[in-house]
């Protein structure tokens, strides 16, 4: 087994056990989401508009309640996603609410293996780049899966969050903003649980800015913007303030939080 593919293994093994964790969690509500709420964020919902009709590809989609989500609004959907367990639940969300969603379990570097239909969106959130260790081949793939004009949207944190460790109360700065090792981290508990006394055993890899954007341009992406945010709409790091419109700040507000960026296949 080669090092890449420990560090996956070790990850799938992980998130199988976070789907159990976090079907279960206040910040996921599958009680609210199965009663008609929707998972998605204004960010995402803003970029893409009305997608009903529009075919969209969710990669690295967890248990499906985004690419759910969007079905709700009309798009043909499919997700992408590592774990087997969240694959699993995915389907079975599908099936209970009725929607007609697709659900592949796989790397999602090996995404074009399984997956061979062109999407007019490819959409990605939030927690997703730093699995990866290499963002040409997901670049790559993005572009293989487009319809020729078709829109890759992406919301995720900012890379500057993943320079802090924040297993202690207050975070500390560690880790390189272009590191190219891969970082691992060994923690009870899970962002979506923390009193949960699963072990998270995770690999990791930081990506600056300027690597998404050449692995999109480089494949044939045309960049539209690429935004900054200094809130995020998840509490999921130490010591966040909510504010007014439901979002989360750190209290001084000194760096971004959330990045987001939009292309289309030209």
């Amino acid at each position: 087994m080669t090092n890449k593919s420990k560090y996956f293994e070790t990850n799938k093994v992980t998130w199988n056990n976070k789907v159990k964790v976090h079907a279960n969690s206040d910040m996921y509500n599958l009680e609210g989401f199965k009663n008609g709420s929707s998972s998605l964020m204004p960010y995402e919902l803003d970029a893409l508009g009305d997608v009903n009709g529009k075919s969209l590809l969710h990669l690295q989609c967890h248990f499906g309640q985004d690419t759910l989500s969007w079905s709700r609004m009309g798009a043909k959907c499919t997700g992408v996603d590592l774990s087997d367990e969240g694959i699993k639940l995915a389907k079975q969300l599908n099936d209970e609410l009725k929607l007609d969603a697709e659900f592949v379990c796989c790397n999602v570097l090996d995404t074009s293996k399984h997956v061979k239909a062109e999407f007019d969106i490819v959409f990605t959130s939030y927690g997703v780049i730093g699995w990866l260790p290499d963002l040409k081949p997901w670049g790559k793939m993005i572009a293989e899966r487009l319809k020729k004009g078709g829109t890759f949207f992406m919301a995720e944190f900012h890379p500057i969050v993943w320079m802090f460790d924040y297993l202690e109360d207050k975070p500390i700065m560690k880790y390189g903003y272009m590191q190219d090792e891969v970082i691992y981290e060994e923690y009870e508990g899970t962002y979506a649980d923390e009193e949960s006394k699963m072990i998270s055993k995770e690999y990791g890899w930081n990506h600056g800015l300027s690597e998404v954007v050449n692995a999109l341009t480089d494949a044939g992406l045309h960049i539209e913007y690429l935004n900054e945010y200094d809130e995020s709409p998840y509490d999921v790091l130490p010591n966040l303030k909510e504010t007014d419109s439901g979002m989360f700040v750190t209290k001084d507000k000194l760096y971004p939080l959330i990045f987001t960026l939009k292309a289309v296949k030209i």
